[in-house]
Parts: structure tokens; C-alpha cells; sequence
């Protein structure tokens, strides 16, 4: 089955080891066979991956666009068992992801790493908040 893909004006793809970008008008096509393919907004590059939930998104990435997945293998589980480290509250996102990589399903590992991202934001905004109360002298208790 063919998948179809609708590029908006200037929207890029990558297909196997090819960036084609859209001319000036909106545009679909169905694509047959099985090269990775991935949309602009889905691509992470090195200098957007500053957080260690995006950095294991670039590493299945690599692995997903890459011939040889398993040269990605060792960066990916330094990076797993960092983010294991700092939040152990994440191993049901890594474990998806671990079992996506395992079974062969590079594109839904970067759909489960999508979804570590998104949790590892949640985090952080639930740091900042505890860090301003903290800061603002608000507490839960009453003052006696």
C-alpha cells in the first residue's frame, strides 16, 4: 500500500538518503516501497537536540535513516541509561522505545521517543513551577 504524502508550499521530505523540497505550490504523492521517510518538522538535527530526550529521538533517527542501524546502538543506550539515571519515572517511554528498536519498527521507536520528549518537557515544567514557589516564599502550609 502506498503512502500518501501532501507537502505544503517550500516543505521538505527526506526519502532514503534524499532531501526533496516542494516548489511553490501544495503538493501530494504516493510513495511505494519501503525507504524511511520523514517530514521537515519530524527531522532532529544536532543543534536542536539539547536535552537528553531529543538526543535518543536523533540517535533512532540515525538509526531509522541509517544502512547499518546497529552503529547507532552504542550512543543510544549511553544516552538511555543517562536519562534512566536523572529520571527513572521514564522507563515505561524507553521501554516502548527499546521494544520498537528491537522488533525491527525504526519509524514507531521515533514515534515513542516523540512521546519521551513530550514527557521529559512535562518534567522540566513541573521543576520550574516547584522551583518558583520555592523561590516565591509560597507554601501549602499555613504560618502559625
Amino acid at each position: 500500500m502506498a503512502l500518501k504524502v501532501e507537502l505544503k508550499p517550500g516543505e521538505r521530505i527526506l526519502i532514503g538518503d534524499c532531501v526533496i523540497t516542494n516548489s511553490d505550490q501544495r503538493t501530494r504523492f504516493l510513495v511505494d516501497g519501503n525507504a524511511p521517510i520523514l517530514r521537515e518538522r519530524d527531522i532532529m538535527t544536532a543543534e536542536r537536540a539539547d536535552t537528553p530526550a531529543k538526543r535518543i529521538y536523533l540517535a533512532v533517527q540515525l538509526m531509522y535513516i541509517g544502512r547499518d542501524p546497529a552503529q547507532q546502538h552504542e550512543v543510544y543506550f549511553a544516552l538511555m541509561k543517562d536519562i534512566l539515571q536523572a529520571a527513572p519515572s521514564a522507563w515505561q517511554y524507553i521501554a516502548d522505545i527499546n521494544n520498537q528498536i528491537l522488533t525491527g519498527d525504526l519509524y514507531k521507536a521515533l514515534k515513542s521517543a516523540k512521546k519521551l520528549i513530550e514527557y521529559e518537557q512535562e518534567l522540566l515544567s513541573n521543576a520550574k513551577r516547584g522551583q518558583s514557589l520555592r523561590d516565591s516564599g509560597t507554601t501549602d502550609r499555613k504560618s502559625a
